[in-house]
């Protein structure tokens, strides 16, 4: 369970903000939403593989 202390003078809006970007961190809807359909080893290969070249050609113009 996610819990934010609130500081003295702080407003609950800020402390949403807090909360919203713990929750978001933690990956607790990105796991929720990937558990509803049931996807074959291959496909999340295929995906790791793509993903995989997209960062190495972020990386390789990163460098130049």
């Amino acid at each position: 369970m996610l819990v934010v202390q609130i500081k003295e003078g702080e407003g609950i809006d800020r402390a949403l903000k807090r909360y919203k970007r713990k929750f978001d961190k933690t990956g607790t809807m990105r796991q929720l939403r990937s558990r509803q359909a049931f996807t074959k080893n291959s496909v999340n290969r295929r995906f790791e593989m793509i993903k995989a070249a997209y960062v190495q050609t972020l990386r390789r113009n990163e460098q130049e």
